[in-house]
């Protein structure tokens, strides 16, 4: 089968497993799945990203999911998958399909699968799907029903939900000048349309399915451009979202990269502290420990999850969870939608900046002064077989005595092998999206971090 679902759908190469026969064995799939659910009369939607052909992806898809008899809803542009969440969720849909591939390299594309509440498909909807893809026939004849499919806005539905759900007085009396970097991806003028040109500097804000090169990934090595022009614009803060806008990651008014760790311990920092909100916290395995010292200092229940964003929109329709988050900058606060939405947090970061009169940089000195100082980085190693697989056993072993040149305090093998350290912890796993190796690490120093990421390199 040439379809294969990994942390957050299927993804592949365009013109090489992403074709429109394979497309057609997932959307059958996936149609098979959505006509058991009770929303199925109400229908489904379909959204789409900016890369190459999703257009005409998500426009087949819709006439697969006709074909089976059920209405689609077919978004009249490019969206941001949140806003697909959220128009399924709010008109009582059977679920959605976002033909995106998120931040990958621009020679993919993808098929994301939300459910009817307005999150990540669980692990156990994705596991019905798969088996209805070994019982589907790659020879069925697909005859649309075009009388089911319509039109929608689903992009102007989200930017209203969005209007009514951040104090976006507070952030215009405010006058805070910020730059969004949309990374040539689907969440491109949103944020100038919530806020006006005036207050806003639009950075790839337009379309070019090759990401001029890159991926459309918020992280530093793809944003070197956007730091430059921040340092030269001196922006209070620069939003930078992934390729269908639902992570974030930003620069502070000196162009400094802030990662969505302290992004989500600023959030969860403002909501318990500032909000007086309750409820419990979920976080992925490689996501910063510093969220765990404020839940200790909260009396805050702390839910440790699987890499993939899955994991944590489970919960968040099963328990009072407050907010969730993962590593890759994706953040969601259930009141708002049991979703990742970058536009959102980084809507909320100027809120909080606002209401606060505190700098990006101040928020995050706050977290140093109270918690100590915390850096991070990843490493994506594309390395050959041989070599991954020796990585791996040694790293599964759990038996490593010290990281660099500091002593092991514990592991961990929830998903992938993390090692805890003095002052640190480094996580080896395997990624659920790319053929590569993923090296995480967060330390007290940036040095530290580099040290255990080269000795993680080398260790295969």
């Amino acid at each position: 089968m040439q379809v294969k679902f990994g942390t957050d759908g299927w993804r592949a190469i365009i013109a090489d497993e992403y074709t429109f026969d394979n497309l057609k064995l997932a959307s059958l799939a996936t149609a098979d799945y959505f006509l058991d659910l009770p929303e199925a009369l109400n229908g489904v939607c379909v959204g789409y990203d900016t890369r190459f052909m999703s257009p005409e992806f998500a426009r087949y898809t819709a006439e697969v999911l006709s074909s089976r008899g059920l209405r689609v809803f077919l978004s009249d542009s490019f969206a941001p998958t949140p806003a697909v969440s959220l128009f399924s969720r709010d008109k009582q849909l059977a679920g959605g399909i976002v033909i995106t591939a998120s931040h990958n390299p621009p020679h993919y594309n993808g098929f994301k699968i939300k459910a009817s509440y307005g999150g990540s498909a669980l692990p156990e909807s994705i596991s019905v799907i798969e088996k209805n893809l070994n019982e589907t026939d790659p020879g069925t004849t697909i005859e649309p029903d075009e009388s089911l499919i319509e039109t929608a806005d689903i992009k102007g539905y989200y930017l209203q939900y969005l209007l009514s759900h951040i104090d976006l007085d507070t952030i215009r009396k405010s006058h805070l000048h910020i730059a969004h970097n949309a990374m040539f991806g689907s969440g491109q003028h949103i944020m100038d349309s919530i806020l006006g040109t005036t207050q806003v500097d639009c950075y790839h804000c337009r379309l070019n399915p090759g990401f001029d090169g890159i991926n459309p990934e918020p992280i530093p090595r793809y944003i070197r451009n956007f730091m430059t022009f921040c340092k030269k614009t001196k922006p209070a803060a620069g939003i930078i979202n992934d390729g269908d806008a639902d992570r974030i990651c930003m620069l502070d008014e000196n162009a400094d990269y802030i990662d969505s760790h302290k992004i989500f311990a600023i959030v969860l920092k403002y909501l318990v502290e500032d909000k007086r909100k309750t409820g419990e916290v979920a976080k992925t395995f490689a996501l910063t420990d510093v969220i765990d010292k404020i839940c200790r200092k909260h009396n805050l229940t702390l839910h440790l999850l699987p890499v993939g964003f899955k994991h944590v929109s489970k919960l968040m329709t099963t328990r009072d969870i407050l907010i969730g988050g993962e590593e890759s900058g994706g953040i969601g606060i259930t009141s708002y939608l049991p979703e990742r939405d970058g536009i959102y947090i980084g809507l909320l970061i100027l809120e909080i900046m606002a209401k606060k009169k505190k700098t990006l940089s101040g928020l995050v000195q706050e977290l140093f002064d109270e918690y100590g100082s915390f850096y991070y980085n990843r490493i994506d190693l594309p390395i050959d077989e041989e070599k991954k697989q020796s990585l791996i056993a040694k790293a599964s072993r759990g038996d490593l005595e010290r990281i660099a040149t500091y002593r092991v305090t514990g592991f961990n093998a929830l998903d992938g092998f993390k090692y805890h350290f003095e002052g640190g912890w480094l996580l080896i796993r395997l990624s659920g999206t790319e053929p590569v190796l993923r090296l995480y690490c967060e330390a007290d120093s940036p040095e530290k971090v580099d040290e255990a990421l080269d000795y993680a390199m080398a260790l295969g």
